[in-house]
C-alpha cells in the first residue's frame, strides 16, 4: 500500500508559533460527584488544544478525538485532570489545553412550601498542563440571581425595580470545593436567588427578601469577593455580574479579579 502523504508535518517558513490548535464544539458524556454522593450523567460541550511550533504546518486533529475516548465512553474529574498531560504526550506539545463545560443539577426547596425543583447552572472546567510545570485547574460556575436596586428603592414612594443578574465565578482553589459550595456563596450575595417552582405564599417570601436586600451589581460582585477572600482554600477568583435591566436598554455590569 502507498504511503499517504502527511502534510502536517511539512515544515512552516513564516516563523510564527500557534498557541493553541485543536477542536472545539466535541460533545461527550461526563459523570459528576455531587456533595449528597450522588452521581449526575450529564453531556458536555468539549474543547481540547495544543501548541505548536513555528516550524509545523499543522497538527494532528484526530489524535485530540483519540485521546479524549481512550478514557472510556465516559468523563469523570479523574479522566478530566488527566487528559491534558495525555495530549502532551500523544501531540508532543508544550502546553495542553482541555476545557469542558456541562449543566449541573439541584433540587431547591422552595422557601414556604418547601416543594422541590431542579435548578440547572453551567459549569466549567479548564485544565492546562505543561511539559515543564503544574497542573493548573481552574472551576467556573454561571448562577443566575435576582438584583434589587438600592437607588430605585430609596428614591421610590412604592416598589423598586429589580432584574435577573447572570455571576460567572471562576476559582482556584488549595483544595477541592464543591460545585454546591460555589453556587451557593454567589447566591448569598445577591438581593435573592432563583428557584424553579414558586406558589404565592412563596413568591411573596421572596420579593420581600429582594426588596430587604437591595443590591447594585457593584454590591454583587464585592459580595462575592469579600466571601471568596474569606475562604480559606479559594487562592484566586474572577467575579464577573451582569445585571439585564428591567427599566434600561442596556445591562449593567462589574468585575473583580484577584491578582495571582
Amino acid at each position: 500500500m502507498q504511503e499517504l502523504k502527511d502534510t502536517q508535518n511539512e515544515c512552516d517558513d513564516r516563523c510564527l508559533p500557534i498557541d493553541r490548535v485543536g477542536v472545539k464544539g466535541l460533545r461527550f458524556p461526563v459523570e459528576v460527584r455531587d456533595k449528597g454522593g450522588s452521581v449526575q450523567r450529564t453531556v458536555a460541550t468539549i474543547s481540547l488544544a495544543v501548541d505548536l511550533p513555528a516550524h509545523f504546518k499543522g497538527t494532528h486533529m484526530s489524535r485530540f478525538v483519540e485521546a479524549l475516548h481512550s478514557h472510556g465512553g465516559c468523563l469523570d474529574v479523574h479522566s478530566i485532570l488527566s487528559l491534558p498531560r495525555d495530549l502532551l504526550k500523544r501531540l508532543d506539545a508544550r502546553k495542553a489545553h482541555f476545557e469542558i463545560q456541562f449543566p449541573f443539577f439541584l433540587s431547591k426547596p422552595a422557601p414556604v412550601s418547601g416543594i422541590h425543583g431542579l435548578m440547572d447552572y453551567e459549569v466549567r472546567f479548564e485544565v492546562d498542563a505543561a511539559s515543564e510545570g503544574a497542573t493548573d485547574f481552574v472551576v467556573t460556575v454561571m448562577v443566575p440571581v435576582t438584583t434589587l436596586c438600592p437607588c430605585s428603592k430609596a428614591i421610590s414612594e412604592r416598589g423598586a425595580h429589580n432584574q435577573r443578574g447572570l455571576v460567572t465565578y471562576a476559582v482556584r482553589s488549595s483544595k477541592p470545593i464543591w460545585i454546591e459550595d460555589l453556587i451557593a456563596l454567589v447566591e448569598r450575595s445577591a438581593s435573592c436567588e432563583l428557584y424553579s417552582i414558586l406558589k404565592r405564599t412563596d413568591e411573596k417570601a421572596v420579593t420581600e427578601r429582594a426588596y430587604d436586600n437591595p443590591v447594585f451589581v457593584e454590591d454583587l460582585v464585592r459580595n462575592v469577593a469579600s466571601r471568596s477572600n474569606a475562604h480559606a482554600n479559594i487562592t484566586w477568583y474572577r467575579v464577573e455580574a451582569e445585571n439585564h435591566e428591567s427599566i434600561h436598554n442596556h445591562n449593567a455590569y462589574a468585575v473583580i479579579e484577584k491578582p495571582r
